[in-house]
């Protein structure tokens, strides 16, 4: 599929090769968003287990369940994307998925710091201003 080899080329090993490495490797990255969803699950948990925490926070780390599922929808048309030979579409992608992973972890660890205390509350620091 990658390889200007045609069949009895001697590049069809090649080929299914790489083809096996893309699923693995998307294979891989669906997993990474089942680890991202146990994250976001604990810190709703942490949430809902305090008085203090304001709602549009809460509204905020449900949302991070949505972000997941367009990842997971982006993750899957890569596979197409690479066989297609797009790669201004997979670089798209790929910077969109990162980009989603890095804004729930960076929330989910303020918010979780903010929750254990470690992050005094003032109001230059509230969930609210962090998650603005």
């Amino acid at each position: 599929m990658f390889s200007s080899g045609g069949v009895g080329s001697g590049n069809d090993n090649f080929v299914m090769g790489e083809e096996r490495d893309v699923v693995e490797l998307i294979q891989k990255l669906l997993d990474s968003f089942g680890e991202l969803e146990r994250c976001i699950e604990v810190t709703q948990e942490v949430l809902r287990g305090r008085d203090d925490v304001p709602a549009d926070v809460l509204a905020r780390v449900s949302q991070y369940s949505e972000m997941v599922a367009k990842q997971r929808g982006l993750a899957i048309q890569l596979h197409e994307l690479i066989a297609d030979q797009k790669w201004d579409e997979v670089n798209r992608s790929v910077k969109l998925i990162n980009g989603f992973s890095q804004l729930i972890r960076e929330d989910a660890q303020s918010i979780l710091l903010m929750a254990s205390g470690a992050l005094p509350e003032y109001p230059g620091n509230r969930a609210e201003k962090l998650l603005a």
